[in-house]
């Protein structure tokens, strides 16, 4: 698929074979690792060179300006962006005094790999010094899974060919000098060294920072100890002072000696804890690491990975890319949440500072699918987070003269980010995806005690907000105007058919829940007259469609708008909102991410009841020629429905480009993170684009269908306790029972009972073939272009 590869193509892991000094900053996006509560880019050890240098907790952010031409009532008045905490990842090396910086002298030998099962980056390389020294450096980096705190680093160096003096300076940097990311001046005055010192420590192995940020008032300590193993004599000395703190550790080696270092780092952060708390609560981390060692470390990490993908791995048979890749996703969506613990998921994890380390609504429609049916306890994490953040929502609400909540477009804290408007303030189906995915992982895993204490919350203050945004005509058809759907090429419309049908599950949810749940609801001052107007914004919600083309509109009047000009638009004036004024974009059908067709993934139950499949091929053919996928979000909705829809190749295509987002930079910058929906995507594209798998209540339904280039795929999930496999050929599906009791699931239709007594397998029936829909010129997704065009039925 792609002829120049930045990476090797292996299936359980991500190998880097040369250092490319272009490429470094994606690599370090690449290589990142993290548990969801610590980040660390993949910076070489050494710290320079690099691209991006990146240290991040979860949570921690400071404020800044946002700017505005012209102020308005209820625009936000700043923002929040993720900061670059105090660097422990650093391991200085001096080569006979010399600095190992492989920008000089001569690189024999570099190579990096990520490894999906260990959950380890390792590195080895051999470089002559200007001088002629040659040695050998090998790294072996971890984020730990299981010690939230914790990230460390093995680092071992040899000398080659002569007798060598070698010094590591193992530092704490706090206040690293970042290359510039925003082009407004304000915001990088307030993000300049964000973080005041509080208290500095070396001693002995030990060494401890203690800041605070200078507007949003949170306390980060990290400190760091060392195990320093070498055959001869060792020297080490500390100092330290308000932004470095550093251990100095000398030896002499002879050839095939080695000088190793294992470093050990414990980060912590609050709002409220005082200095010496915190620097006792690092200490303690630390403490508690040293008991296992190093040794204990690795073998813990890779006992979690190991239980992950026993219930979690997807395996594909003859597309060797997108098996590195879907492992590369869960790995990397493990990652993003598992430790996050009652914090946002952002869009790019804590892989780099893109979108300012915002969380946006990908979060609960992207990247919490997956780990509902693989990694579920970190779901309920992200959604009490939510939770914890409904009094900012209630406010914003409230200014907007709404009730209920309304939840933030972008955000760290959980207050409003967004200095773009109609976003910021008219994306409202940012609520409804939130309780979609309470009411998904509460049917997911049967975890009433989260519905009654977390979701029931969340789906009440939701369900408010589309009650006192959207309002009856005289025909009593519910409508909900002037909002921003999920395609943000078209603005403050009216009945967006994804926010209104999201809308009408939140509102039948919310008054179901608070059936099951009465005393709880009854205290969150629901009464049945609350709860029946819930029932009946539902049941009169306004889809529009379009009886003289035969279909659904992604708001009303929008077919009826002018098409874009696809033919005078060449292919590099995309994507188009840095080309053309948004005014432009707004008033023509052009669309840059999948709306309507998310729609009919999501709110599938919804088409079920009132489509048939011709009239969903119909939609879907439809928009097809108008979406410039402007978005890395919407290759992998794209995907699903081409695959749900019979057009198997094309769905193969968006997949690959879903796949290869970050592996193959296809959007050209992943140098600022990963897209962690998109790698959330490839997976969504697999299992419920080629397993077809969709929740229907308590149960599950699956229409497998395999595109011709894979002779087999097989999935995982986790549900209502039960651990599922699916395997899949060409013409018939498996389904395996391996823990849990009996499950009732039904394959193309028909019901199947499946229980520990063995694999039911079942034939698959073969999709209607039908004519392929065209993409916008210059915009069809790569392997299009070798797949051909005609009739697309495999």
């Amino acid at each position: 698929m792609i002829t120049n590869r930045t990476y090797t193509v292996e299936p359980w892991r991500v190998r880097e074979t040369a250092l490319n000094l272009d490429l470094l900053a994606q690599s370090e996006s690449v290589f990142a690792l993290s548990n969801g509560h610590v980040g660390w880019r993949g910076n070489l050890d050494e710290g320079e060179p690099h691209g991006l240098p990146g240290s991040y907790l979860n949570g921690v952010y400071e404020l800044h300006p946002l700017p505005y031409a012209e102020a308005g009532y209820g625009y936000p008045e700043s923002g929040q962006t993720v900061i670059n905490v105090t660097n422990g990842k650093l391991l200085r090396l001096l080569v006979d005094d010399e600095p190992f910086d492989l920008r000089y002298g001569r690189l024999r030998k570099h190579e990096r790999t990520l490894d999906f099962r260990r959950g380890v980056l390792e590195r080895s390389c051999e470089w002559t010094s200007p001088a002629g020294t040659t040695v050998r450096v090998r790294s072996t980096r971890l984020v730990s899974l299981t010690q939230r705190a914790i990230a460390a680093v093995e680092y071992e160096v040899e000398p080659v060919d002569s007798r060598t003096r070698v010094v590591i300076q193992s530092e704490l940097v706090a206040n690293e000098s970042l290359p510039s990311a925003d082009g407004d001046p304000r915001t990088a005055k307030a993000l300049q060294s964000p973080l005041e010192p509080e208290e500095d420590l070396a001693m002995g192995s030990r060494l401890r920072l203690v800041h605070r940020t200078r507007r949003s008032g949170l306390r980060v300590a990290v400190a760091a100890d060392h195990v320093v193993e070498a055959p001869g004599e060792i020297t080490t000395s500390s100092e330290s002072n308000t932004d470095v703190s550093r251990l100095t550790i000398t030896s002499v080696l002879d050839p095939g000696q080695r000088l190793r270092v294992q470093k050990t780092v414990a980060h912590g952060w609050s709002g409220a804890r005082s200095r010496p708390a915190m620097s006792d609560q690092v200490e303690a981390a630390l403490a508690a690491a040293a008991h296992g060692g190093w040794d204990g470390m690795v073998a813990e990490q890779r006992a979690y990975l190991d239980d992950f993908w026993a219930r979690a791995d997807v395996e594909v048979h003859g597309d060797e890319e997108i098996q590195q890749a879907v492992r590369f996703a869960l790995f990397h969506v493990l990652q993003a949440g598992a430790r996050a613990e009652q914090r946002a998921i952002p869009a790019k994890g804590l892989t780099g500072s893109g979108y300012d380390g915002h969380a946006f609504w990908d979060t609960e429609m992207f990247v919490l699918p997956l780990l509902t049916y693989t990694a579920p306890a970190a779901v309920a994490e992200a959604l009490r987070w939510r939770q914890a953040t409904l009094p900012a929502a209630r406010d914003r609400a409230a200014q907007l003269g709404l009730r209920g909540a309304a939840f933030p477009w972008r955000t760290i804290d959980g207050s409003e980010g967004s200095a773009y408007w109609p976003a910021g303030t008219a994306a409202f189906h940012v609520a409804a995806d939130i309780a979609h995915a309470a009411v998904r992982y509460t049917a997911a895993t049967g975890d009433t005690a989260f519905e009654r204490e977390t979701a029931l919350e969340l789906l009440v203050e939701t369900a408010r907000l589309w009650r006192s945004l959207g309002h009856h005509d005289h025909h009593g058809v519910f409508h909900i105007d002037g909002i921003t759907g999920p395609d943000e090429y078209s603005a403050v419309v009216d009945d967006n058919t994804y926010t209104n049908l999201m809308a009408r599950s939140n509102l039948l949810a919310a008054a179901d829940a608070c059936e099951r749940h009465p005393e709880e609801a009854a205290g969150l001052g629901v009464d049945e007259e609350e709860s029946a107007a819930w029932r009946d914004a539902a049941e009169a919600v306004h889809i529009p469609y379009n009886e003289e083309i035969g279909v659904h509109e992604q708001h009303a009047g929008f077919t009826r708008h002018q098409r874009w000009d696809f033919a005078n638009t060449g292919a590099d004036q995309y994507p188009l909102m840095l080309h053309f004024p948004y005014f432009d974009i707004y008033r023509k059908q052009v669309v840059k991410q999948s709306d309507l067709v998310l729609a009919m993934y999501t709110c599938g139950s919804w088409f079920d009841a009132h489509c048939d499949d011709d009239q969903m091929a119909a939609n879907f053919a439809y928009y097809e020629p108008l979406t410039v996928r402007d978005s890395s979000l919407s290759a992998c909705c794209q995907a699903v429905v081409a695959a749900q829809t019979g057009h198997l190749r094309l769905a193969y295509d968006y997949a690959t480009e879903a796949a290869l987002m970050d592996l193959a930079d296809l959007e050209h910058n992943t140098r600022d993170g990963l897209h962690i929906a998109s790698l959330a995507g490839t997976w969504m594209a697999l299992v419920a684009g080629f397993g077809g798998t969709r929740r229907d209540g308590d149960s599950l339904r699956f229409t497998p269908r395999l595109p011709e280039k894979f002779s087999r795929l097989a999935f995982r999930l986790q549900f209502r306790g039960r651990c599922l496999r699916v395997e899949i050929g060409p013409d018939k599906a498996t389904y395996s029972l391996l823990a849990g009791d009996p499950l009732t699931i039904h394959h193309h239709g028909t019901e199947a009972h499946v229980n520990g007594d063995g694999p039911v397998t079942l034939a698959i029936s073969p999709p209607k073939r039908r004519p392929t829909p065209e993409q916008p010129p210059h915009r069809r997704p790569g392997a299009a272009d070798r797949a051909g065009g005609g009739t697309d039925g495999g």
